[in-house]
């Protein structure tokens, strides 16, 4: 049983003075949030093609063991691109963290436009068949995905099911857990309602900070979790002004706090 806490990203400069040192060197960020947190998410992916030589720098910054959750290339997700070559070139960019055994797993982030339907699921299926035998962890948007089927089809693929917390907003998905795959993966995406859809710059849709009592509530679900799976990668992703290093550190603190008094 193992549940690996951690945030969304971590080159952010309004960490600088909340969690990095006010003078940090932006190249100096990754090596500093390594000796912090035992994975991080790498979200530069989605926009732009990675490198090789970009892992094996990140490689380089971290401490044996540190893991890389690398969020699929946007034109995967969110164009339909599973061509032979956009494929060929997100998998030979992972190479490094593969050989090093560093790679957390593949997430896949669709959007609120892909819904529950023959074609879409036969879309996963094609990923897993494109993505060979990589650990792959798919983040849906939207709750028409809860169905038995698509849990059945994750199950086949060992492609796992990304549970979130986000805010209670119809449509969106419910602070649920289900394994269906060797690992299990949270996302908290904080609570903010009323920025959700209406904000003027994304970082305030992740404006948040959990209580103490929302974070509580998820303490016996990830130990659910952590008991169907080989390991649970937890990220945070409510990074505005570092509340996800805050709500990251306090969360496990309670699971720790939990696990002793069991």
């Amino acid at each position: 049983m193992m549940i690996l806490i951690a945030t969304s990203g971590y080159a952010y400069k309004d960490w600088k003075g909340k969690f990095y040192p006010p003078d940090i060197k932006d190249k100096d960020m990754l090596s500093f949030y390594s000796r912090i947190f035992p994975f991080t998410e790498i979200n530069s992916t989605y926009y732009k093609m990675p490198s090789p030589y970009m892992f094996y720098n990140m490689i380089k910054k971290t401490p044996d063991g540190f893991k890389f959750s690398v969020k699929a290339f946007g034109g995967i997700t969110h164009e339909g691109d599973l061509s032979d070559s956009t494929v060929s070139k997100f998998r030979e960019s992972i190479i490094p963290l593969i050989e090093h055994q560093r790679l957390a797993c593949v997430l896949f982030q669709f959007p609120y436009s892909f819904h529950n339907n023959l074609k879409n699921r036969e879309y996963l299926q094609k990923i897993r068949e494109q993505m060979q035998d990589l650990p792959l962890a798919v983040e849906f948007r939207t709750r028409d995905w809860l169905q038995s089927d698509v849990i059945k089809l994750l199950s086949e693929n060992e492609m796992a099911f990304v549970c979130v917390d986000e805010p209670p907003i119809r449509g969106l998905l419910p602070p649920i857990v289900i394994a269906t795959a060797p690992i299990g993966y949270i996302r908290f995406h904080g609570r903010n309602k009323e920025k959700w859809y209406s904000h003027e710059q994304s970082y305030e849709r992740y404006d948040y900070t959990y209580s103490e009592a929302e974070l509580s509530e998820w303490v016996p679900k990830i130990r659910e979790l952590s008991k169907r799976v080989d390991v649970v990668f937890i990220a945070m992703n409510n990074h505005f002004n570092a509340q996800a290093v805050m709500n990251a550190k306090q969360l496990l603190e309670m699971l720790t706090k939990n696990e002793n008094e069991d």
